[in-house]
């Protein structure tokens, strides 16, 4: 396709019932020419004739936070207060960008809505995501403003130690801006949300799409309060315990107090709850279901985009109408393929290789 048809084809997504005369005055051309960049979209089978009923592939959208990510490794233990020897990387992060290139990796088609910086930051993360295949057209981006920022410090086993977030372009993002993707989200397969974004957005999103499943990821104690109120419109969920605490007030000391927070999620309308316990992990149930699972061998080189490839692992699942248990037997897998690379997200990321790393897990 052209440039100018790119452009017709993205107005008439948003806008279906569109006009030619409209389309012409938005883009600064006569309705003729419209007319016949239309009528080629038509010959290329982008457009399937009369009342523009675009041909689209099957996609997931991806709602939340992109950022460029520094991660500090020290060479020795990790001496708090002091200098420490160590390397420094820099590599691209944010938590719905992260989802949404472990699910390109799974071969599933995604579209990521954020909002971020125009400058070298921004540039670089639109540039590196269009050579990967994670459409982020439909993303906010503003001049003068900064691209999100998350600085880490990890230790000596290469978990993390502290980090600082610098993120406050998140709230830029609006109602009114989210209002414009409307037809972009009610195609989709399903939303991720994560909770960088404003709350008053998720709750318009909730209430308003309540056709779409949404699978939600809490991010942080903080701003998994942002939907304690809201819950009950999620489909999965995929939290770790703290997270979980902040949303139910239930204090999590054993198994039985985990139950108890599945339970009350679920009478809120929850579907499907995982909830990740770091080295303990993973306890998950559904209508059905109430389990924990762990993998016992285990060494991680990276365990920052651990979470982030689970969830990307859950869709994959949803998609292919996986079950619950074995849906958790594959995201674990993955949050370990994911742990096993320096990088946030590991290269190497695919189905065949999460199988592979199943078969050499000690489940349990």
């Amino acid at each position: 396709m052209t440039n100018r048809e790119q452009e017709i084809l993205e107005l008439i997504k948003k806008n279906p019932m569109i006009s030619q005369s409209e389309l012409g005055e938005i883009l600064g051309i006569t309705r003729s020419s419209t007319a016949v960049h239309i009528t080629n979209l038509v010959k290329k089978g982008k457009i399937l004739g009369k009342g523009y009923i675009v041909q689209d592939n099957p996609y997931v959208i991806v709602v939340g936070g992109v950022n460029m990510d520094i991660h500090g490794f020290p060479k020795e233990k990790l001496i708090p207060g002091d200098s420490n020897i160590g390397s420094v990387k820099m590599s691209l992060g944010g938590v719905g960008r992260n989802i949404g290139e472990n699910l390109v990796r799974l071969g599933i088609e995604t579209k990521l809505i954020s909002v971020l910086g125009n400058d070298i930051y921004g540039s670089k993360i639109l540039e590196e995501s269009s050579l990967i295949g994670l459409d982020m057209r439909d993303c906010l981006i503003l001049n003068g403003e900064s691209t999100s920022t998350y600085l880490s410090v990890l230790d000596e086993t290469h978990d993390m130690s502290v980090a600082i977030s610098s993120m406050d372009i998140y709230e830029r993002m609006t109602v009114d801006f989210i209002k414009e993707k409307k037809y972009v989200i009610d195609k989709s397969k399903l939303c991720i949300l994560d909770t960088n974004i404003p709350e008053s957005v998720i709750e318009y999103m909730l209430n308003n799409h309540r056709s779409t499943d949404f699978f939600l990821d809490t991010v942080s104690t903080a701003k998994a309060k942002r939907v304690r109120n809201m819950i009950g419109n999620i489909h999965t969920l995929k939290s770790n315990k703290i997270e979980i605490e902040a949303m139910t007030d239930i204090e999590i000391k054993n198994e039985e107090d985990l139950k108890k927070n599945c339970e009350y999620l679920m009478n809120k309308g929850v579907k499907k709850i995982f909830i990740t316990l770091g080295k303990e992990g993973v306890f998950y149930c559904d209508d059905s279901v109430m389990k924990n699972i762990k993998a016992n061998n285990v060494t991680p080189v990276n365990t920052t985009g651990a979470g982030d490839a689970f969830m990307a692992a859950l869709v994959y699942c949803y998609l292919n109408n996986i079950d619950i248990n074995e849906s958790a037997k594959i995201a674990t897998a993955a949050s370990v393929v994911a742990m096993s690379h320096e990088n946030t997200i590991n290269p190497n990321m695919s189905i065949e290789n999460i199988n592979l790393k199943i078969k050499g897990l000690k489940l349990c």
